[in-house]
């Protein structure tokens, strides 16, 4: 359709090998930054699947902590101040700096989803969900994830109290969801996402994030029926927001309405009659070809004479707003033929014959 405070926790009586856990952790981490895909890179915001409040996996356990001595000056001394505190597993740290995100072994994954769980450093959170969030680019490691309760673990930091996290959070279940195995257990947050992208500020990170997943969790049709109820909400964010959450919108709204089983709920919806406005030349390239795409949707559904005239009686609902004859959006369609771009005038003709 494909950000932090820190507090330290550390004193005089944390051992060495806590310390090496702080850098073991910091290491992965960087090493998985560049890795990261565009939803992780864009920000730190992504909290969700407003589901039900992310139900938590059994906690993983990690191997027996082992003694490390630190090099001064060397790349694991210099970063073994991060606050993280949890047993390191027994795993030689010069492997562990020289890890690709698709090179994690199983025992690292574990031993982060471990850290995840008792870490209480916002900032420590947001590191770990990242570096587990660039791993799972990798087929591979979303399966591991899975198999280590990962995702309910992942997930429940939906509800952080942290923003950042919740981004981060987001931004790593959009990543698993891109394993259709692991969308049977992610589809259970839907309504905390949902959550979220209501009460979150318009135009956020967290709104941006979570309409990411459920992008990626409605391009097949076998989980859109969860959507059913929020279309009304997808409607008002085309009408509020920036481009960029517009555009993420439409894609959730082209995917749905490509789904003849969908059609009913999407036309019964209310939506801002302001709406049609936005097919206007002015309207970017970007959003209003995602709207003429959801427009010729929804003009090739063919109610009966009955539906439509139940449907005109609805006040304001969508198929009043776009589809019926009273409908501004017919002529703004005929004014956009002229518009400068040719895969725009071209959309239009086909909507139009």
């Amino acid at each position: 359709m494909l950000a932090e405070d820190s507090s330290s926790m550390g004193d005089g009586s944390v051992t060495p090998r806590l310390g090496n856990m702080k850098a073991l952790l910091g290491i992965v981490a960087g090493a998985g930054a560049s890795y990261g895909i565009y939803k992780l890179i864009s920000g730190g915001s992504l909290r969700r699947n407003k589901r039900s409040g992310g139900s938590e996996g059994p906690p993983v356990r990690s191997s027996q902590p082992s003694e490390v001595s630190l090099q001064r000056g060397s790349l694991l001394d210099k970063v073994s101040g991060l606050d993280v505190v949890c047993p390191r597993p027994h795993v030689a740290s010069d492997d562990i700096i020289h890890q690709s995100p698709g090179n994690l072994e199983p025992q690292h994954l574990k031993m982060l989803l471990s850290c995840l769980q008792t870490s209480t450093n916002p900032s420590d959170r947001c590191r770990i969900i990242l570096t587990l969030g660039n791993a799972a680019a990798f087929t591979v490691n979303q399966n591991l994830i899975r198999e280590f309760e990962g995702i309910h673990i992942i997930a429940g930091f939906l509800s952080d109290p942290a923003p950042e996290v919740r981004v981060q959070t987001l931004n790593t279940l959009n990543n698993l969801c891109m394993n259709i195995p692991n969308q049977e257990q992610i589809k259970v947050y839907v309504p905390q996402v949902l959550e979220l992208i209501e009460m979150s500020p318009v135009n956020s990170e967290l709104q941006l994030g979570a309409l990411r997943l459920l992008t990626n969790l409605s391009v097949t049709d076998k989980h859109q029926h969860l959507l059913k109820g929020s279309i009304t909400l997808l409607l008002s964010l085309l009408v509020v927001s920036n481009e960029a959450l517009q555009v993420q919108a439409l894609k959730v709204l082209v995917n749905l309405s490509s789904n003849p089983d969908m059609m009913d709920d999407i036309v019964q919806a209310q939506a801002p009659a302001s709406v049609v406005l936005l097919f206007d030349a002015r309207t970017a390239p970007a959003v209003l070809l995602r709207l003429l795409t959801f427009a010729g949707n929804l003009k090739a559904w063919r109610p009966s004479t009955q539906v439509a005239d139940e449907l005109r009686r609805k006040q304001d609902c969508l198929f009043r707003v776009m589809l019926d004859e009273s409908s501004q959006l017919q002529s703004r369609l005929v004014q956009l033929l002229s518009h400068p771009d040719g895969e725009v005038q071209a959309q239009v003709a086909r909507i139009l014959t």
